[in-house]
């Protein structure tokens, strides 16, 4: 089976990617990457090349093995991520959160509420890395 993450070059997306990192190397599974579009404010949209994701896996410290990388004009993120899902018969989505302020933390952004109620396997969302230690778990929040 394939784990799904959902990743840009942010704290959500790197926070995302480890966590599914770890998972997939404790089971075994091979990961799938939904390198989603996002605003750059030098590129404007855009999204991470497998290039770019693949350098990210590596200065993780991760050998690139069973790792494919799918990217889509898809300006829905969670209808991006829901799709891929269902081609790769996903066992796991890993789903990167932006920390809220306390009156914020009741609800999901639309994205990632998408694809809680949309999955039909396991999510796992985890926080940015704003207060990530040098495990790269975060210890507060």
């Amino acid at each position: 089976m394939t784990i799904v993450v959902g990743y840009s070059p942010s704290g959500q997306g790197r926070a995302a990617l480890r966590a599914a990192l770890r998972y997939a190397g404790r089971s075994g599974e091979g990961l799938a990457i939904a390198s989603h579009q996002y605003n750059d404010p030098e590129r404007g949209m855009t999204a991470a090349s497998e290039q770019e994701v693949r350098a990210e896996l590596e200065s993780a410290g991760v050998r690139c093995g069973e790792v494919t990388v799918h990217s889509s004009p898809e300006r829905d993120i969670g209808e991006f991520v829901l799709s891929l899902v269902d081609e790769v018969e996903a066992s796991l989505v890993v789903i990167g959160l932006r920390r809220k302020p306390p009156i914020g933390k009741l609800n999901l952004g639309a994205s990632a509420r998408r694809v809680v109620l949309g999955a039909p396997c396991p999510v796992l969302a985890v926080k940015d890395d704003q207060g990530a230690g040098r495990d790269g778990l975060v210890t507060s929040s």
